[in-house]
């Protein structure tokens, strides 16, 4: 069994990776980095490589996909987890600002799965995207990074319908703050501490990456076999 994770070098991503390479999957890990690869490789155990590509690019989504065939004979499991945030008022975001969230969040995940799908309905495989609470119910000063996770919410639903009869399940997780490099990023933005954070949330802190990545493998595994364009909120609460 292989699963490709973009975004796996860290955060959610690689938190994913591990509990998948801790179940006997092929792993390969998608990322635009290799010293950051390099840096978290010996965290890692079992049969993982590592693909350097830009999801914001259509030839760098399909070649993920070529060589993770080449590599390991097929595609059992995508998980969509390469994201960027970036948060302020409408009126202070250029061009470039929105293009390049809508670039990874939206076309990375549309691309890499369209790229896939060929491998996902010869293994019957499952496609997790990683979606956020602010693509659900909007965040303040956060319109275009809601409205990009709110366009995988969509795609994940509307992909769901037509993979089904494949069989190919969709789905994908919705997760609140998450104690993540990006959340740590959201942080120096914002001025925000994570006790502030934690005060909005009813179970009274943010969650982990390995909540959210047994999330995705729950999603990802047969225990999940009827369950499909099915968003689930890893969000201690928030959108109760």
């Amino acid at each position: 069994m292989t699963v490709i994770v973009t975004g796996g070098t860290s955060g959610i991503g690689l938190a994913a990776a591990k509990i998948f390479l801790a179940h006997d999957f092929n792993c390969v890990l998608v990322g635009r980095s290799q010293q950051k690869f390099n840096g978290v490789k010996h965290e890692l155990g079992g049969r993982v490589e590592f693909i350097s590509a830009d999801v914001r690019r259509v030839d760098d989504c399909e070649r993920i996909v070529a060589r993770t065939v080449e590599l390991f004979g097929g595609v059992d499991v995508l998980i969509n987890c390469a994201g960027i945030y970036g948060e302020g008022a409408i009126t202070a975001a250029d061009e470039k600002f929105f293009d390049d969230i809508f670039a990874t969040n939206v076309k990375g995940t549309f691309f890499v799965t369209r790229a896939a799908v060929g491998e996902l309905v010869k293994s019957r495989g499952a496609i997790v995207n990683v979606a956020s609470d602010a693509g659900i119910k909007g965040n303040y000063f956060c319109a275009a990074y809601s409205a990009s996770k709110g366009a995988v919410v969509a795609f994940t639903k509307s992909l769901a319908l037509e993979l089904a009869s494949f069989p190919v399940r969709v789905n994908c997780v919705a997760p609140g703050d998450i104690f993540t490099p990006l959340t740590q990023a959201q942080l120096k933005i914002s001025g925000a501490t994570l006790d502030d954070l934690a005060q909005v949330y009813p179970l009274g802190r943010i969650g982990t990456a390995d909540e959210v990545a047994a999330a995705i493998y729950f999603l990802a595994s047969g225990a999940a076999s009827f369950i499909t364009g099915a968003v689930l909120s890893v969000d201690g609460g928030l959108t109760a």
